[in-house]
């Protein structure tokens, strides 16, 4: 017995630790209880919490964690250091020197256990070598905490931000386990003010705890897995074996699939930062009812594309060196968005895509129709945007789910010469209950927002119990539709 109970509490890499697992389940519900007792002890808790944080990176990850430590000392000290030179008026270049160290320990280790093996493999496809790729392990989600540390320290640089009083603080803040392996990217200038605040959860901030965590649970468990499993990996792994219509609804799916699954894992890192008494920023706002390119993404991966905004577009020199360099600086911000999702030329090309769309829109929005950046069509104009911009999206979603170019030209080609729309009919019938999913989740996708703080309201206004019925109605469906394996975040490889 007590064999078992330690095999489950160790890292295992086929079973990491996620929001919709069992295991998760009973660890928060002991770490609520301890979390409570202490509410009282601002200093006890946030130790307690750093080390459940690190234990639960330790679950997703094994003794790769020491990572976490090291981005966290590292900058923890160079902020401090930057800080010091600056009110004692030293050169600027001292501060940015700093600045460099900093970027060369956090991009050092993302670059060596995220793309080692990629520009080695293309170095060796130059030079004509052979080339095995090398056994790197990548740690779960070091992308995030990696720029979400940067950013602390870029803004520190920047006169944006003070340095946090102390180690305690930034490593709680690094590590927060409800955004730590898959975002939101949470800045130090909205989470530093509730660090030492007095705990205090509202009923309204439980009401919204138990509807993000209930909704996310949903998205990811019940619609994301099942529709994946059932239909959209199938025709993904063998897209030659379908034909047109069935990569197409393939494509659907894993579009539906994709957002259900990062932006329930945000709901839910949402609805467990309220229910400990913590604000996040909103991750996702409707990305498919987007009328353009630059609309979708100003709502999908929010906290992502402010990020690469405001240190990468930006520091590239945004707006401010002509409009020829303005659509330069979109497209390679956008490529190194692609890049930071994953080491391959799919993502590369996916970024570099949307990077060209967001340069195009916004030429013919300025010099065609003569808009401002607030301006949104109306009628029949926007539903035509609104589906020209979801396809746009949806075809270049098959370059992120494929691993090689040649599937995803398979599935186009597919779609463009083998199409038979007879098959349609037959193809919905065969998996009705995945479609019946993929329909439902579409269709709630529109659902007006009042629909969402209504339900709060009703949260807010029942007990406990009812909370407690709605979260085990979810879990119950949960449980009718998981598969036997645990079907990690996607957002987890990056």
């Amino acid at each position: 017995m007590l064999d078992k109970i330690l095999q489950q509490l160790t890292y295992n890499p086929n079973e990491p630790l996620i929001f919709s697992s069992s295991l998760f389940l009973f660890l928060f519900l002991g770490f609520t209880c301890v979390y409570m007792l202490m509410q009282h002890t601002r200093t006890l808790r946030l130790l307690f919490v750093t080390a459940f944080s690190y234990y639960f990176y330790y679950k997703s990850s094994g003794f790769y964690f020491f990572l976490l430590a090291v981005v966290t000392l590292s900058d923890y000290f160079i902020a401090r250091a930057i800080e010091k030179q600056k009110s004692s008026n030293c050169k600027s270049s001292n501060c940015k020197y700093l600045v460099f160290l900093s970027l060369l320990i956090d991009l050092g280790l993302l670059g060596y256990f995220k793309y080692t093996n990629f520009f080695a493999g293309m170095w060796a496809q130059m030079v004509g070598a052979n080339f095995q790729p090398w056994d790197i392990f990548l740690p779960v989600g070091i992308s995030f905490f990696t720029f979400q540390s940067m950013s602390y320290v870029i803004d520190v640089y920047r006169g944006q931000l003070k340095t946090l009083p102390s180690l305690l603080d930034y490593a709680f803040y690094v590590s927060f386990f409800p955004q730590l392996v898959a975002g939101p990217i949470v800045r130090a200038r909205d989470f530093a003010p509730q660090i030492r605040k007095p705990l205090e959860i509202t009923s309204e901030m439980f009401a919204q705890g138990v509807y993000f965590i209930a909704i996310g649970l949903f998205k990811k468990a019940v619609i994301s897995d099942y529709i994946s499993l059932n239909f959209v990996d199938r025709i993904f792994d063998n897209p030659a074996l379908y034909s047109g219509v069935e990569n197409l609804l393939g494509i659907y799916g894993y579009t539906l699939q994709i957002y259900c699954d990062f932006s329930g894992y945000s709901d839910m890192a949402i609805g467990i930062a309220l229910l400990l008494g913590f604000h996040f920023p909103m991750n996702f706002n409707a990305p498919y009812r987007s009328d353009s390119i630059t609309d979708f993404w100003r709502r999908w991966h929010i906290s992502l594309s402010s990020w690469i905004r405001d240190y990468i577009y930006i520091s590239l020199g945004g707006n401010r060196k002509g409009k020829v360099r303005q659509y330069v600086n979109l497209i390679i911000t956008m490529l190194l968005g692609g890049l930071w999702h994953g080491a391959s030329l799919n993502f590369v090309f996916w970024g570099g895509m949307h990077g060209l769309a967001l340069a195009v829109h916004k030429w013919t929005r300025e010099h065609i129709f003569h808009h401002d950046r607030h301006y949104h069509s109306h009628g029949l104009r926007r539903v035509m945007a609104v589906v020209l911009t979801f396809h746009f999206v949806a075809l270049l979603w098959v370059f992120f789910r494929n691993h090689t170019f040649e599937g995803s030209w398979t599935m186009l080609s597919q779609i463009a010469t083998d199409f038979h729309p007879e098959l349609f009919v037959q193809v919905v019938e065969g998996y009705w209950f995945v479609f019946a999913l993929i329909a439902f989740g579409y269709l709630t996708h529109f659902v007006p927002a009042l629909w969402e703080r209504f339900a709060v309201t009703v949260l807010r206004r029942g007990t406990v119990v009812l909370d407690a019925i709605v979260i085990a109605i979810v879990v119950y469906l949960v449980i009718q539709v998981k598969s036997s394996e645990i079907q990690p975040f996607i957002y987890f490889q990056f």
